[in-house]
């Protein structure tokens, strides 16, 4: 039972017990996220303060010893030939991933959300792909794209189409590794649907009124009310896309002997050569800070763009 106390006119007792309240809930809430902070801490601010010394250095795994190389690593990305192909190849990923993974994720969660009946049996099948382990989607996906005796050149068959070497033609390297970004569009389809299960009823009905066809409904309301997720898709399937690694190492990079086309060469997959395959450590380190600036520069320039043309409820964020 709290006292209250009259001290210059302000009750004391109950402020002091609220305060004492609020103490707790806060302590409370620092405990129970500490498990993620000390993890943050370790594995991200350590790690990449670690990363960022290393990579004015020149790093000898052999005895684990550094000596201070300045900015040469820095000097050396741009001078190695390999680095502009794989940010060329990297940039044109997602270009072409980023947009289509949007669509094919808009187009499942639009039927999704218009099924009456079955739509969580369906739900649980669309995702599925999204859970299956990369390695077991490349081995698919191996299969599907031989240019000789795959399922999809065979499908094309069928209408007189000969099919492309999708794995070994420079042209058509991109494009196959894009196809398998698309088999795990699922994550965006779940978001998107989410969002548009909140878009009000009454909107559409009102618009009915109106006479407003399907594709006016489409541009007209539900796009704007789910542009925040979008939004969302948007800078977070750009960072994903630009750090691609598994697609294109699991498709032609597996095998330490075979030989890959240079279009099959990211920035990702080549960072990955120098540190574990040619351990330049320094040299790695220095692209790994590279991509985060142009991921940073990038992502900003999005926020600023997206913000204008945002619905936030309330109206565009101008």
């Amino acid at each position: 039972m709290a006292i209250t106390l009259r001290a210059g006119g302000r009750r004391v007792g109950r402020t002091r017990v609220r305060e004492s309240y609020n103490k707790r809930e806060v302590l409370a809430g620092y405990l129970f996220i500490a498990p993620w902070i000390v993890g943050f801490l370790i594995f991200t601010v350590i790690s990449m303060s670690w990363s960022l010394g290393l990579s004015f250095t020149h790093f000898d795994l052999a005895s684990n010893s550094a000596t201070a190389a300045g900015l040469d690593n820095y000097k050396l990305i741009f001078d190695d030939p390999k680095v502009l192909t794989s940010l060329f190849n990297t940039f044109v990923y997602a270009i072409m991933a980023v947009p289509l993974e949007l669509a094919f994720a808009m187009v499942l969660a639009l039927l999704l959300n218009g099924m009456v009946r079955g739509s969580g049996v369906f739900r649980t099948i669309f995702y599925l792909p999204k859970m299956t382990p990369h390695v077991a989607t490349a081995s698919v996906f191996l299969l599907l794209l031989n240019g000789n005796v795959g399922a999809i050149n065979q499908f094309l068959g069928f209408f007189g189409i000969n099919g492309p070497q999708w794995l070994t033609d420079p042209h058509w390297v991109r494009p196959s590794i894009v196809m398998m970004t698309l088999w795990g569009a699922a994550g965006s389809m779940v978001i998107l649907l989410a969002a548009l299960q909140n878009v009000p009823r009454e909107l559409y009905e009102a618009s009915e009124v109106d006479g407003a066809n399907r594709w006016q409904q489409f541009w007209r309301i539900t796009l704007p009310m789910i542009s925040p997720a979008v939004f969302f898709l948007v800078i977070v399937n750009t960072i994903a896309a630009l750090q691609v690694f598994d697609q294109a190492y699991l498709l032609f990079y597996r095998d330490a002997n075979g030989s890959a086309p240079d279009a099959a060469l990211f920035f990702g997959v080549y960072l990955f050569q120098q540190a574990f395959q040619q351990f330049n450590f320094g040299l790695a380190a220095a692209m790994a800070w590279l991509l985060f600036v142009i991921i940073l520069i990038i992502t900003l320039i999005q926020m600023k763009i997206g913000n204008k043309l945002v619905f936030y409820g309330g109206g565009r964020n101008d």
